[in-house]
C-alpha cells in the first residue's frame, strides 16, 4: 500500500526533472536576431573593451604540431628595459613555480605541486620564441594562463629573459670580465 508521502515524493522528482529541462530550454536570442532590448534593435553585442578571445582544448594551439605565433602587436626590441621588465615580471608570475634561474625548483614545486620542466633543457632552449609567448598566454599542462594578467609587451619582456636565462647557462668562464670571472671565483659573491 502506497502512502500520500511516498506519491508526494514521487510527484516532486517528476516536477524537479521538468523544471530542470525548463531551465535548458530558456528562451534566448540566435545570432544576428532582432531585440527591442537594445537601442540598434539587434540582439548581437560587441564584447567589451579589452576583452581577449580565448580558446580551449588539445588542438586549439598547434597547427601540424607547432605552436602558432598567436602573438598580437610587434615584438619589442630586446633592450637592458625590457630585460629588467622581464625580470621583474618573471619574478612575480614565474619564479613561483620555475624557480629564480628556470630549473623548475620554485616554491610552488618545493610544495608538492607538479614540477615545471627546466628552461634549461635542449627542448626549451630549440623551441621558438612563439612557444614561450603562447604557453604564457595560454597555458601549458597545469600551469594557468598568464594571457589576462601581462599585456603582450610584458610577455615579450618575460620571453626575453627567459632566453637570457638560458643564455646564462652556456656563457663560458674565459668569455667573462675579470669582475664577472673573480665572483665566480667567490662562490657567486661579487667581491
Amino acid at each position: 500500500m502506497r502512502t500520500p508521502a511516498a506519491m508526494l515524493a514521487l510527484l516532486m522528482l517528476c516536477s524537479c526533472e521538468r523544471g530542470m529541462h525548463d531551465m535548458y530550454d530558456q528562451p534566448r536570442y540566435g545570432a544576428d536576431a532582432p531585440s527591442p532590448l537594445f537601442s540598434d534593435g539587434s540582439a548581437a553585442r560587441s564584447p567589451p573593451p579589452g576583452t581577449q578571445a580565448y580558446s580551449a582544448g588539445a588542438l586549439v594551439q598547434t597547427t601540424s604540431g607547432r605552436w602558432r605565433d598567436r602573438a598580437s602587436g610587434a615584438r619589442p626590441p630586446i633592450t637592458l628595459a625590457l630585460l629588467q621588465r622581464g625580470h621583474q615580471r618573471y619574478d612575480v608570475y614565474c619564479a613561483p613555480c620555475h624557480g629564480l634561474a628556470g630549473d623548475g625548483d620554485g616554491i610552488v614545486a618545493q610544495r608538492g605541486f607538479p614540477t615545471p620542466p627546466s628552461y634549461h633543457q635542449d627542448r626549451l632552449r630549440d623551441a621558438p620564441d612563439a612557444y614561450f609567448y603562447g604557453v604564457i598566454s595560454d597555458g601549458y599542462g597545469v600551469m594557468y594562463p598568464y594571457g589576462d594578467r601581462l599585456p603582450t609587451s610584458d610577455r615579450w619582456a618575460v620571453v626575453a629573459y627567459v632566453r637570457a636565462l638560458q643564455t646564462s647557462r652556456r656563457v663560458h668562464a674565459d668569455r667573462l670580465d675579470a669582475r664577472d670571472r673573480a665572483s665566480l671565483d667567490h662562490g657567486g659573491a661579487r667581491p
